[in-house]
């Protein structure tokens, strides 16, 4: 697999201000960059940052891309995008679904747009489990988002501007995720609100999601879509590996399952597997770049081997108590919190 040089380049990150912005940060400031540039729409965040970090290679762009201009402004010049602007919260999207359009489907528009018309030559998209099989509109508007990734690339199969994807589940104590959440409750000493017990989810470290989208920058072509191999584990089992972790008599609270909320996630879907590739810690799923005349193509269909299993936290490698501890432990918030 590719590697790739970023000295001298231009890199741009979308919704950068957020959890994985702050984390791939970390990553790239000493690999050459001649420039990094932050869109997002919180100046509060943005100062927060340029205070934080205190690097004069970040420029900060305030703007949101639902507006056109906003990320066209931002967008020229640069060699790769990152596009991790969005609206990701479950209940919140169930109640505003218009917003979810409006950021994940119509936002996403504009940045393809803008890189075609800058001629960026690599967009990584960053997509989720949740728009596999979607049942809620934070999924089905990031599904949408991945359908318009594929059109583009299928239109612009001659273009020098390349659009894939990255598809990830839970990335842990990330903005809005649970593991905040519990430490929080823990520090209260209230009890640990879970929804439904038997609920898995993959469990993904911010380095790992980073790892992922740099090796989606590296080796992605037209429409691929990239995803991790990621373990999972029931919400139970991570509620009472904090418990455990942090020796807390806090007690676990069944509070009923969410607006647009699944049992499990699903990071390949059924009909994917028969065509992804697997490249070790990744599925790569690429894109089927045939046209409209299905006929020039095959006149009775492909005769696959499908065996209807799709790749979920239920099926993937499950962790237990034990190995859930070891799983919390790589992260810096579990750690910081223990050694108060």
């Amino acid at each position: 697999m590719k590697t790739l040089n970023l000295k001298n380049k231009k890199l741009l990150i979308t919704g950068g201000t957020g959890s994985f912005g702050k984390a791939f940060l970390k990553h790239v400031l000493d690999k050459g960059l001649s420039e990094i540039r932050i869109l997002s729409r919180d100046e509060k965040k943005q100062e927060d940052l340029r205070l934080n970090l205190n690097n004069d290679l970040i420029k900060f762009y305030l703007g949101d891309v639902r507006n056109y201009d906003s990320v066209l402004n931002a967008v020229a010049g640069v060699d790769y995008i990152f596009h991790a602007a969005a609206l990701k919260q479950v209940p919140s999207c169930e109640f505003f679904p218009l917003e979810a359009i409006r950021t994940n489907i119509l936002g996403a528009q504009n940045v393809i747009k803008a890189s075609l018309s800058s001629k960026v030559h690599k967009v990584v998209f960053l997509s989720t489990d949740k728009a596999v099989y979607p049942i809620n509109a934070m999924g089905l508007s990031k599904a949408l988002m991945e359908k318009l990734i594929l059109a583009e690339s299928r239109l612009h199969q001659d273009s020098k501007t390349i659009f894939c994807a990255t598809r990830y589940g839970n990335v842990m104590a990330s903005r809005g995720s649970v593991i905040p959440l519990f430490l929080n409750q823990i520090k209260n000493n209230e009890p640990l609100t879970i929804t439904n017990g038997k609920m898995t989810r993959f469990l993904m470290t911010l380095d790992e999601s980073v790892s992922l989208v740099l090796f989606a920058l590296a080796n992605g072509k037209h429409g691929d879509i990239f995803v991790q191999k990621a373990p999972a584990c029931t919400i139970s089992d991570l509620a009472l590996a904090l418990l455990e972790l942090t020796k807390s008599k806090s007690e676990i609270k069944l509070i009923g399952t969410r607006h647009g909320e699944k049992l499990f996630e699903s990071l390949v879907s059924s009909e994917e597997m028969f065509k992804s590739e697997d490249l070790g810690d990744y599925y790569k799923i690429p894109m089927d770049g045939r046209n409209l005349n299905y006929s020039k193509y095959e006149d009775f269909g492909k005769d696959v081997e499908d065996d209807g299993i799709s790749y979920t936290s239920h099926n993937t490698n499950r962790l237990n108590l034990e190995t859930t501890k070891i799983k919390l432990l790589e992260l810096k918030e579990v750690k910081d919190f223990l050694n108060k």
